[in-house]
């Protein structure tokens, strides 16, 4: 039960952000549950593969490689989902950035409530 509201949480975090951000686009709530559904699944399915991948790199920039992975994951998730549009790189890392602000401050307040 948890997983889904935290789920219902990124989906209003993906939905708020698409209007913050002029890069960012999504078509409805609907859309923004769906992109949070599928960018849970790449985080939890691409993203170890790409960090394995791409480990030297991300050794040498001490770490900084990771947010150009989180990048590359919102732009996957662009490609999968129709109605969920970002214009570029520079737009799905701030939509990353954000979004990783925006969930943590949601789910402390979930935690409060508790």
């Amino acid at each position: 039960m948890n997983w889904l509201l935290k789920l219902l949480l990124t989906g209003v975090a993906v939905f708020i952000l698409s209007y913050v951000l002029p890069g960012v686009s999504v078509d409805s709530y609907i859309t923004a549950l769906i992109v949070a559904l599928v960018l849970g699944l790449l985080n939890l399915i691409v993203k170890p593969i790409l960090v394995i991948l791409t480990l030297p790199i991300t050794i040498l920039t001490l770490g900084l490689f990771l947010i150009i992975i989180n990048g590359l994951i919102i732009l996957l998730a662009d490609k999968l989902i129709d109605g969920f549009a970002v214009s570029g790189l520079l737009y799905a890392l701030i939509f990353s950035f954000l979004l990783s602000i925006l969930q943590s401050i949601l789910h402390s307040m979930l935690k409060k409530d508790k």
